[in-house]
């Protein structure tokens, strides 16, 4: 069961990734990579990482996805916008993607194959328990100096969207 829905996510993700790429629409692409993150959060879930799961629905389908949507709506883009050559275009995505795809084949041609022992395995090493308990115990210096890094771009973004006194609205 656990199988087939590993393939159902992998098929689906691989699917909307492409869909990404080959839709002309900039709207359809963001759709699409919406589905491309739930399906990843799904093969999160199969793997017992509830917590890293609903962080990517939060963050990426949510924040991030809305986001380029505003963005891509606020920008309008134009098919009359375009300048230049679409064959240069054309032939330079297809030949970074052959060079991507030789650079996947010749890693996985050269890639140990291991199998998991299911004695060792932990089945609660993806909980947000266990998580908690490493980032509190072993990685405490680092997870507060990451809050105070956020803290000051929280203060630093509120600076720059103050308004001075007298300042007119748009």
């Amino acid at each position: 069961m656990v199988q087939n829905l590993f393939y159902f996510f992998s098929f689906l993700a691989v699917l909307s990734a492409l869909m990404v790429i080959i839709s002309k629409n900039p709207i359809h692409s963001v759709l699409y990579l919406i589905l491309t993150f739930f399906t990843l959060s799904g093969h999160y879930i199969l793997l017992n990482a509830q917590f890293i799961s609903i962080v990517n629905l939060i963050v990426y389908a949510g924040a991030i996805m809305v986001l380029f949507l505003f963005t891509i709506m606020f920008l309008n883009l134009k098919d009359d916008e375009f300048v230049g050559s679409r064959i240069w275009y054309n032939l330079g995505s297809v030949f970074i993607v052959l060079v991507l795809a030789g650079l996947l084949v010749s890693k996985f041609a050269f890639a140990p194959v291991t199998v998991a022992d299911e004695a060792s395995m932990d089945s609660q090493i993806g909980m947000v328990e266990n998580l908690g308990q490493t980032l509190f115990s072993r990685f405490l210096v680092p997870f507060e100096l990451v809050s105070v890094l956020f803290l000051s771009a929280m203060v630093g973004a509120v600076m720059l969207g103050r308004r001075e006194k007298g300042e007119k609205n748009f």
